[in-house]
């Protein structure tokens, strides 16, 4: 096993505060929104095998099957393929919906064909991969996920009393739901920009009223008029509007799959997802929006978010979720316990989320890192990428999870 050093990413949602108060460290006063854990391009992580740091992703380049095991490069090709993340929100991310593996694949090979830059601001499909993610709050989180049913938006909207608003209420009331759905969502997007950012002004005014009036609709008011506040008149205050609005308790978790609008509000969470940056946005950000693109993504089913809760299986705490690409579970290690078998045929990467965590080599070492006989204690924030076939055990009095694939 290997102990990473991980990137601190600074985007401007980030809090100031989460992140170093669960590592322990100083504030810088700047945000401090996602550490990454795995071998993305974008901030892979480094390990030290003896020959001082490394990129975790140059590591697996040079030896896939060792790093990864044979069956993950059949499954996933020569890559880790998933991302392991802390996410630390101040402030809401960009509601976003993400392409099924299908999608992603004509996508991208459309821009590579047309020969848009990979780095093009207006460029949607950075790679041929799909993109699901799962999120688990390690403080109370709130987010949006997945479309509301129609009526009750329309309810949601009528009690606002905006009259701008009154024809999509109608459209919410007396159209099939999927109809009702696109063509709301679309007249919103597409809306010529002074008219639907007063629109939205209005909106947000009215919701913060009604927040503060109390009532059914009183803690999704709230949650809206305080993303009209960072985003003023964006449309995508009125798209936030026809989702769920969800408050997750610590270790409750979302899955959000393929076509599923969604958006991170506020919170610590660990988050992980498929190793891939293909992002679709329906507003809240400055970044480009393909409103015709997204429309052809987007899921327009609704339902509820789903909250999910993790089931023990042998004292281990999994996720389900119906992808391959990654697995997640949780350890809560109590003090005095005999330490826990930790074995794998697949990579995986270990995560301490509270106390302190002792990780220690069972088996043979297959080269470099922390073999047989050695051990390492972990401390909020401190992660450690273990190879296949790499025998462990893990003791001591704190949170743990593990990230891994399923093959």
């Amino acid at each position: 096993m290997d102990r990473l050093a991980n990137t601190v990413r600074p985007y401007a949602w980030g809090s100031p505060t989460a992140l170093p108060e669960l590592l322990g460290t100083a504030p810088t006063g700047e945000p401090q929104a996602e550490m990454w854990m795995g071998a993305h391009p974008g901030a892979p992580s480094r390990l030290d095998r003896g020959a001082g740091p490394v990129s975790l992703a140059d590591v697996i380049d040079a030896d896939p099957e060792a790093e990864l095991g044979a069956a993950t490069v059949r499954a996933f090709g020569p890559r880790l393929p998933f991302l392991l993340k802390l996410l630390a929100a101040g402030s809401p991310l960009s509601l976003q919906v993400h392409p099924d593996l299908a999608q992603a694949r004509a996508g991208f090979a459309d821009e590579e064909r047309r020969g848009v830059p990979i780095d093009a601001g207006h460029r949607n499909y950075k790679d041929a991969h799909h993109k699901p993610e799962l999120i688990v709050a390690l403080t109370p989180f709130d987010g949006l996920c997945g479309f509301r049913h129609p009526a009750q938006s329309a309810d949601l909207w009528a009690g606002l009393g905006v009259d701008d608003l009154k024809p999509y209420v109608d459209l919410l009331r007396a159209t099939p739901e999927e109809d009702a759905l696109r063509e709301v969502l679309t007249a919103v997007l597409s809306a010529e920009h002074h008219a639907i950012a007063d629109t939205v002004e209005r909106a947000a005014e009215a919701a913060g009223r009604r927040a503060a009036e109390g009532g059914p609709y009183a803690a999704d008011y709230a949650a809206y008029a305080g993303i009209a506040h960072h985003y003023p008149g964006d449309p995508g205050v009125l798209a936030a509007m026809l989702l769920n609005h969800v408050q997750l308790q610590p270790g409750e978790a979302l899955f959000l799959g393929a076509g599923i609008p969604h958006a991170y509000l506020s919170g610590l969470g660990v988050e992980l997802m498929a190793n891939s940056d293909n992002v679709l946005r329906c507003g809240l950000t400055p970044k480009h929006v393909d409103v015709p693109e997204l429309l052809r993504v987007v899921r327009f089913e609704a339902g509820d978010a789903g909250v999910l809760r993790p089931e023990a299986v042998d004292g281990e705490e999994i996720y389900e979720t119906p992808i391959d690409e990654f697995r997640l579970s949780r350890f809560a290690l109590a003090p005095g316990a005999a330490p826990r078998p930790l074995a794998s045929d697949t990579p995986q990467i270990l995560l301490c989320t509270g106390g302190r965590v002792r990780v220690r080599g069972e088996g043979a070492d297959a080269g470099g890192g922390v073999g047989a006989g050695g051990e390492l204690t972990l401390s909020p924030g401190e992660s450690v990428f273990v190879r296949p076939g790499e025998r462990l055990t893990i003791a001591g009095e704190g949170t743990l999870f593990r990230a891994t694939v399923v093959v």
